[in-house]
Order: C-alpha cells, then sequence, then structure tokens
C-alpha cells in the first residue's frame, strides 16, 4: 500500500507542473491573439478611414459607447464600443476614427494596437515569471 501512494506523488506532481505551463502556455497564445487582433482592427479602420466627433454616452468595465454621426447625417453607437478607449469619462466629446463602409468599427483618434504591447507583455511576463519557479519548485518536490 505504501509503494502504492508514493508512485502516485509524482505522477500528480508531473501532472501539476505540465497544468501550469500549459495555461502560461495558453495565457501567451490569448495575449499574442489580442495583439493580432488589434492590429487587424486597426489595418481594417485605415483601409477606409473616416472621421467624426464623438460623445461618450456610456462608460463600463466591458465596453464604452459613444454616439457619432457619419456625413450621411446616420447616426451611429457602435454595440462593441469604441477600441481603446482608457481615460474616457461620459458625457466627454472625443475625436473617432471609423471604417467608412462599416462604423461599427471605431477607435479614439490617435490611439492605435501599439499602446496592447505594454498590457500584454507585462501580463505574459508576469504569468512566466510565477509559472517557471512554481514548474521548477514542483519538480524539485517529485
Amino acid at each position: 500500500m505504501q509503494q502504492v501512494t508514493e508512485t502516485r506523488r509524482p505522477t500528480r506532481l508531473r501532472w501539476a507542473r505540465r497544468g501550469v505551463l500549459a495555461l502560461a502556455a495558453v495565457i501567451t497564445f490569448l495575449g499574442v491573439v489580442l495583439v493580432v487582433a488589434a492590429w487587424t482592427e486597426d489595418i481594417s479602420i485605415d483601409a477606409n478611414t473616416g472621421y467624426a466627433n464623438a460623445e461618450v454616452v456610456s462608460v463600463n468595465f466591458t465596453r464604452t459607447l459613444v454616439l457619432f454621426y457619419t456625413p450621411d447625417g446616420a447616426e451611429h453607437i457602435p454595440q462593441t464600443g469604441v477600441l481603446y478607449p482608457s481615460g474616457l469619462k461620459e458625457g466627454d466629446v472625443v475625436q473617432v476614427e471609423y471604417r467608412q463602409d462599416n462604423p461599427e468599427l471605431v477607435r479614439v483618434k490617435g490611439r492605435g494596437a501599439i499602446i496592447t504591447l505594454l498590457p500584454v507583455g507585462l501580463t505574459i511576463v508576469g504569468v512566466w515569471a510565477l509559472a517557471i519557479p512554481g514548474a521548477w519548485w514542483l519538480r524539485r518536490r517529485m
């Protein structure tokens, strides 16, 4: 009975270590996908850019909604929110850039995917700064 318990422990620790490394790899992958998606949306907006002044109508954790008018007089409130909304407050008026053939895709003027690099990069570095010592500690316990 004693020998069965001793052989299970290294197996559990091995799976725990693999789990820690797999979780770190998944978070890294998601961070890279986030940056690529931001760049793709920026390229899409840059291909057919329209400009407008927009009023911030709602700010919450998941999205920031803006109201703006296109030159044809149509009112737009993109349901997915504006890209790169940091620092905006309800009632602010900001300049936005949008894709003319898809006004649902809108970003704050002057902001782009480059601002995603710092938070995503720091998150990835932080995850690996915890995962590597954690995996090493689990390996030493085997």
